[in-house]
């Protein structure tokens, strides 16, 4: 840049962002933000194909990627688990048309939307889905990442969810107690078809600065029963 270009931007944090109140988002809910999602990539996913608008370069199967910013932050994830929840999320079958039709507290609630509606339930099917929201810990600076995100675990990572929920448990404490680590790792299914799965492996204890921020994270979120 030269002497006299004009200088736009400031390339550190000014005084006035550190002190600032938020002015001009008062009317900015949850309802009004895109919620951030890890996503696990498999093979097939648009985000390592080259050809796909969706491709986000250097991602491979395996990777765990920011669905917002599109982040990939590798095979590893240093996380604290603030919150949990279950929902049954109603789909319509790929050959009926495909897509999202709504998230429900209990299979017999998916089941009873569709017979008010006069739907066929041989056209949908209801994934049980549970969710975990999380904070990220930056394992290069040290420093909790003050955005939390969401990880959705379903079909063949339920199992992973509720063996993690069993550890958390036997950690004892507040659930946001404890830092865990997420690997990717490659695994196959009955029919030896391989796919991407998560190992949960515990770290210790957060430290008392670390508890207290995801413990105000918690009290914000928890009332509103984290709506996805």
């Amino acid at each position: 840049m030269s002497e006299t270009a004009i200088t736009l931007t400031s390339a550190k944090v000014p005084a006035h962002i550190k002190e600032a109140a938020g002015l001009g988002n008062e009317n900015v809910s949850a309802e009004h933000l895109q919620t951030p999602r890890v996503k696990l990539l498999q093979q097939l996913n648009n985000e390592v194909d080259e050809n796909h608008n969706d491709y986000i370069e250097g991602t491979k199967p395996g990777d765990l990627i920011n669905t917002v910013t599109r982040e990939n932050y590798g095979k590893e994830l240093y996380v604290i688990n603030v919150f949990f929840k279950e929902d049954f999320v109603l789909w319509k079958k790929r050959e009926s048309g495909g897509g999202l039709v709504g998230t429900y507290p209990s299979q017999e609630a998916a089941l009873s939307y569709l017979e008010q509606e006069g739907l066929k339930a041989e056209d949908h099917e209801i994934i049980q889905t549970q969710s975990h929201v999380l904070l990220r810990k930056d394992e290069k600076t040290g420093d909790l990442l003050q955005t939390p995100f969401i990880m959705d675990f379903a079909s063949s990572k339920l199992r992973v969810s509720k063996e993690w929920n069993t550890q958390i448990g036997q950690m004892g404490g507040d659930r946001f107690a404890g830092l865990w680590k997420l690997t990717s790792l490659q695994t196959q299914n009955r029919s030896a078809q391989k796919f991407y799965n998560l190992n949960v492996e515990f770290q210790g204890y957060v430290t008392d600065d670390d508890y207290a921020y995801a413990k105000d994270t918690y009290v914000k979120l928890a009332p509103q029963k984290v709506e996805s």
